[in-house]
């Protein structure tokens, strides 16, 4: 059967940062069919440079070119319909998978077919401080992921594998910037899909200030509020649900970036 890997790059990745996800990629113990790059609008020389290099180890890296920066939701859409494979896995151009994320996931995936989408837990560091490492956990049964995601992204976006024709089905990926995912699982959850989320961790994340700034702000809030009007629309949220989650994400969006970074890393990570 097989599966496909998708990632999408624009020209502000960092090089480096690009070359150690995609080589964590291709060390994998069981490793893709093929790596669907999305190279979203034009990219640095360097960026090109890291491309090449990966192709020369990697013959089944395939990259597509959109000319015009266009967004994450609209290039991974894209990336999803060109995807050879009914299993695609999710992968961020700045983070690290570990070693055997594949092969567990994979292997999940082919013993319980009734399942559209896994996710894992995720390690999380920091560069500027090598001695913080976080835990980001998720709910396992679909019962506990129905109730979190009432209020909160219930997978994590860079450890999914799905199913490319569940995905398509719901619509797949749109334009809804900083929150393509939870977009999607949203209309993934009212199409009745089942999810699950592995008790390991699958990748490891960089975090930072600039972070934490981004998860909040005026535009971040907006759009988490038209998010969660969305939610209401749909029947995922009840009157009561719904006031209780506008209320979290004013209070989590509009604080300063110290508390929030403070707030994710002392009550929302485990150690």
């Amino acid at each position: 059967m097989g599966f496909s890997v998708l990632m999408s790059v624009y020209q502000k990745e960092k090089p480096e940062y690009l070359r150690q996800a995609l080589r964590s990629v291709m060390h994998q113990t069981l490793k893709p069919q093929e790596i669907v790059l999305m190279q979203d609008g034009e990219l640095t020389e360097e960026l090109y440079q890291v491309i090449r290099e990966c192709r020369k180890e990697c013959p089944y890296l395939k990259t597509y070119e959109i000319p015009d920066n266009v967004g994450l939701g609209r290039a991974l859409a894209k990336g999803v319909l060109l995807c050879g494979n009914e299993l695609v896995a999710r992968m961020d151009t700045d983070d690290i998978a570990v070693e055997k994320r594949f092969e567990v996931q994979y292997r999940y995936m082919i013993e319980h077919p009734d399942i559209a989408v896994t996710g894992g837990f995720m390690e999380e560091f920091d560069e500027e401080n090598l001695a913080y490492h976080k835990v980001k956990t998720m709910p396992e049964q679909m019962s506990e992921i129905r109730r979190y995601a009432k209020y909160r992204n219930p997978l994590n976006h860079m450890t999914v594998m799905f199913r490319k024709e569940a995905v398509i089905k719901a619509g797949n990926y749109r334009h809804f910037p900083f929150l393509e995912d939870y977009d999607l699982w949203n209309r993934m959850l009212v199409q009745g899909e089942d999810f699950y989320n592995l008790e390991e961790v699958l990748v490891k994340t960089r975090t930072n200030r600039e972070l934490y700034g981004r998860r909040g702000g005026n535009a971040y809030c907006r759009q988490y509020l038209y998010l969660r009007r969305q939610q209401r629309a749909m029947g995922l949220l009840g009157k009561w649900d719904y006031y209780m989650a506008v209320l979290l994400t004013i209070i989590m969006t509009m604080q300063p970036t110290g508390i929030r970074k403070m707030i994710y890393q002392k009550i929302l990570r485990k150690q």
